[in-house]
């Protein structure tokens, strides 16, 4: 074959490759609007998809029950769950591309016990002991409401960041910090354990009740939830080339005049400050960090992340909005957990990278 015909060929596949892509990306933006609207309409009760545009628009009254539910209630929670999904799922892609492991997540460095240690001795030390329920103990021992729950959050895991950050700077090996991070988890786990073993029942089943975890926020956490996602999302996009060299391998980025620790370093920081924010607001959400990357791999079918972070900035928005209609169950007025709606989700995943892990790490190690 001439080089022209070649050269001619090799267009071809780029050009169709890139159709592909973008016809995927545009149909993974469109399926997150359509679960951003059932979010919407869909609850313990449903408002009609035209009464919901209408409230939206403003041409509704501010005092109308439909009003109410929408604005104060139900779109401050799909914006958390679209943020929160996107915020997870990348975070668990540059912690499977950074350790180079199929089954690596956005807690894996410990991020997500730190947060439940400082929400544990927060409810569990000082909350009131004549309350039941969440809501009741904020009330109860009444510093900031959620906003105390959500700073002891992000101390807890902001503490763990810092002592990852100062041994990533003394240790080559990703495998090292890896089993430090792990390390770190099983100590803040068995400190809350301790914790629970020494409380009382009500502030156990208030602090179990943020374990479960949950996008049912309000705005004055979406306002700060929100610019944080967003700002770390930019980064990450900003980081898609030193995250296309870590697939050949540690000495091969370097080789290519990247610095491998201030990279690892960004990487750190950036899946603690998305994994971080979220669990802070929303509690530990499990299996969407891990899948999600998974799904999108298989889905583009390339480990090029200029694809996989925006591919999984919408699947892990499009799969976090699913959970939560499915958590809240439509016409009814129960509500499940949103952990075991993710893991659901996120464990037939997650076998699946088990049995058939060499088809489908394209790009990460097993």
């Amino acid at each position: 074959m001439k080089k022209t015909e070649k050269r001619s060929l090799n267009k071809q596949i780029q050009f169709n490759g890139l159709q592909r892509t973008t016809l995927i990306l545009f149909t993974l933006l469109i399926a997150l609007c359509l679960f951003f609207t059932l979010d919407l309409v869909l609850g313990s009760v449903n408002i009609p998809l035209e009464e919901t545009f209408s409230v939206l628009f403003g041409n509704i009254p501010l005092n109308d029950p439909s009003n109410i539910i929408i604005m104060d209630l139900r779109l401050p929670r799909a914006l958390a769950a679209a943020f929160g999904g996107a915020a997870l799922a990348v975070a668990g892609l540059l912690m499977q591309t950074l350790f180079r492991n199929p089954l690596a997540g956005p807690f894996i460095l410990g991020i997500s016990s730190g947060a439940s240690l400082g929400v544990a001795i927060v409810i569990l030390l000082f909350g009131g002991v004549s309350a039941t329920t969440l809501p009741q103990m904020l009330r109860a021992f009444g510093f900031l409401g959620s906003a105390t729950v959500a700073m002891a959050a992000f101390i807890g895991s902001s503490a763990v960041l810092m002592i990852v950050l100062f041994v990533s700077r003394k240790i080559e090996s990703n495998v090292t910090i890896l089993i430090l991070g792990l390390m770190f988890g099983y100590i803040t786990n068995s400190l809350v354990t301790i914790l629970i073993h020494f409380s009382d029942p009500e502030k156990v089943k208030a602090f179990s009740e943020w374990t479960f975890g949950t996008f049912d926020i309000r705005w004055a956490e979406v306002s700060i939830l929100v610019p944080v996602i967003i700002l770390a999302l930019i980064f990450s996009f900003l980081l898609t080339k030193p995250l296309n060299a870590l697939l050949l391998g540690e000495e091969y980025a370097t080789s290519m005049g990247m610095n491998f620790n201030r990279t690892r370093s960004y990487l750190i920081v950036i899946t603690a400050l998305l994994a971080g924010v979220v669990t802070a607001f929303c509690g530990p959400i499990t299996f969407l960090g891990v899948a999600v990357p998974h799904l999108c791999r298989g889905i583009f079918v390339t480990a090029d992340h200029r694809i996989l972070v925006p591919g999984c900035t919408l699947l892990g928005a499009s799969l976090a909005l699913f959970a939560d209609m499915i958590a809240h169950l439509p016409g009814s007025s129960l509500t499940l957990p949103l952990s075991s709606v993710t893991s659901m989700l996120g464990a037939p995943v997650i076998i699946w990278v088990i049995l058939y892990g060499n088809k489908i790490g394209r790009g990460v190690s097993v």
